[in-house]
């Protein structure tokens, strides 16, 4: 089988092992937030395709992404291409029922980013699910490759322009040092300290914890003096 035959079996095919993963994933944002159907919910740096092929839609969806905006766009969705750690104002002055966010927190580009990318999730809605995968699981889930994560940067490049099951073809040395430097797998202290008032929910496979997401269910209590 070639490789990117292999990948799209792995991970992209309906009915792959990591598109099972994601339906579960799916399925616990439906029990966490039982409510979803009658929401409006804000997607930092997802895909209009989530929501489309999802079992549970919320009742408003607004996706912001670096990429263009679809053109056809259903008129219980909204699309903005925007920076999530630097919002326009006509974004940052409304609110929402909850803050979706998947797999976005480790390409967004450093600390001093993750920080805005937080202060955003917090303004924009009392409640959020964020989630990342988890630096310390066995598998680089970009690049599908053991331990790729803990490589010096000089073969973290090398092996994202060699290795078959990367996410994206990249043949040249900019191109694979770009995806590398953009792409930081986070632990828990991090999630903590940019999430402090979350409980951090732990998704595990074969009992290792694969990725960590940030939940707030509910408007936090206001502590007394």
């Amino acid at each position: 089988m070639r490789p990117h035959r292999l990948r799209f079996h792995l991970v992209d095919k309906d009915g792959s092992w990591a598109a099972r993963q994601r339906q579960r994933r799916a399925e616990w944002l439906v029990r966490t937030f039982p409510r979803l159907s009658e929401m409006n919910v804000i997607d930092l740096g997802g895909r209009l395709g989530t929501w489309t092929r999802a079992a549970v839609r919320p009742a408003r969806v607004h996706v912001v992404n670096l990429e263009r905006p679809a053109v056809d766009v259903p008129e219980w969705a909204e699309v903005d291409q925007a920076d999530a750690c630097d919002l326009p104002a006509h974004i940052t002055g409304r609110r929402y029922d909850l803050v979706f966010s998947n797999s976005v927190l480790e390409h967004v580009g450093g600390h001093e980013r993750r920080l805005r990318f937080a202060e955003a999730v917090h303004t924009l809605a009392e409640r959020h699910w964020v989630q990342t995968p988890y630096r310390y699981f066995p598998i680089e889930p970009h690049w599908i490759a053991p331990g790729m994560q803990f490589l010096p940067v000089r073969l973290r490049t090398a092996v994202a322009r060699r290795w078959p099951l990367g996410h994206k073809a990249t043949h040249s040395h900019d191109a694979a040092i770009h995806q590398v430097l953009w792409t930081e797998l986070l632990d828990r202290s991090q999630m903590r300290h940019y999430f402090p008032q979350s409980r951090i929910l732990v998704e595990r496979v074969g009992g290792l914890p694969k990725s960590l997401i940030a939940v707030r269910t509910t408007i936090p209590r206001q502590r007394t003096t």
